[in-house]
């Protein structure tokens, strides 16, 4: 009997679109450009601050947790289904604050309907019709418990709901991030302790974990095509007042990733049989332009290392030591120290 269906497009693979390395995330480090993902963390751990700040900062073209730059900035589309309206315009508000932003002038919208089920046919057309008329950069969905009546122990169930998504991300060209509780048991790796199926841990290009570790916050990153940054420790801090408040790496996290950068830094170039260029130091390290920047010249004032004309290498003479090993690489340190 012959067939009478088309046949699928295919392309040879030289001729597939070169993926820039400009189009490779949509905040820096932290989430890739149109990729679909989880916050997971156990209740009370910043998911939503975390989700809503990465929002506000696609929104606003403003660095994530003042610290991942964004690459592809546009307008945001959030649900968070167990806030009221006015709740979540305060939590936007604190945002706001701290970055002394214009909450009027976001591209940062808000469905406002009082449920949303994926699970439904009906809503999953709303929702397809909401995002062709926005086309928004970034979905947020929190928590996904609250957005169907699935089994979420049913792989068959969840793929189901998860293909949807992926449908979305790849119709629309966005983004999609989803909150989603752990489970109470301990597992060697944060994405093992999601509640519910396996498929959830699978499905995330970028996924982003939250646990909490005596007074903070450690902030756990993984993606699918890129290596993931060492953990980060936040603390949920505001105003004397109780205003502005945020998700902020603490200080001595910082200091520590700016020392880190350097030692990386360092390791390259003393590694490397020629001068390296700042664009292949920039594409091995996975560091943004800015960054990049500071700790060269740090390190270039130090007498450390020298700029020629094939690009950056160690110096000969060495004025000062090199930077101490990073805390996260020294053995009798924690591995997290960062808090959330």
């Amino acid at each position: 009997m012959a067939l009478s269906a088309a046949p699928l497009p295919v392309s040879r693979v030289g001729e597939l679109a070169v993926q820039r390395e400009d189009e490779r995330w949509l905040i820096r480090s932290l989430w890739g450009y149109g990729a679909v993902g989880i916050i997971g963390g156990a209740p009370k751990c910043g998911k939503s601050w975390l989700g809503l700040d990465m929002a506000l900062s696609v929104a606003s073209a403003t660095p994530c947790l003042g610290r991942f730059p964004v690459e592809a900035p546009g307008p945001s589309l959030v649900f968070l289904a167990e806030d009221a309206l006015p709740a979540v315009r305060a939590r936007i508000a604190a945002l706001c604050a701290h970055r002394g932003l214009d909450i009027a002038q976001l591209g940062l919208f808000v469905i406002t309907e009082p449920a949303l089920r994926l699970d439904l046919e009906r809503d999953q057309q709303r929702l397809r019709a909401t995002l062709a008329a926005l086309r928004p950069r970034l979905l947020l969905l929190d928590p996904l418990v609250r957005l169907h009546r699935l089994d979420e122990n049913s792989a068959a169930e969840i793929s189901s709901l998860l293909g949807f998504l992926r449908v979305l991300q790849r119709t629309y060209e966005l983004a999609v991030v989803l909150v989603h509780h752990a489970s109470k048991k301990q597992r060697a790796q944060p994405g093992q302790g999601l509640r519910g199926s396996s498929d959830l841990h699978a499905f995330g290009d970028s996924n982003a974990y939250l646990a909490r570790r005596q007074d903070h916050l450690v902030l756990s990153l993984e993606h699918r095509s890129a290596p993931a940054p060492a953990p980060l420790a936040l603390d949920l801090v505001s105003l004397d007042d109780g205003s502005a408040t945020h998700l902020a790496l603490r200080a001595n996290t910082a200091r520590q990733a700016g020392a880190c950068l350097r030692e990386r830094l360092l390791a390259q170039l003393a590694h490397s049989a020629s001068p390296l260029t700042r664009t292949t130091l920039r594409a091995r390290l996975q560091v943004n332009n800015q960054r990049l920047g500071e700790a060269l010249s740090e390190l270039a004032r130090g007498g450390l290392i020298v700029r020629t004309p094939k690009g950056w290498t160690t110096s000969n003479t060495q004025t000062t030591p090199p930077p101490a090993p990073c805390a996260e690489d020294t053995p009798e340190q924690p591995q997290c120290t960062l808090p959330l």
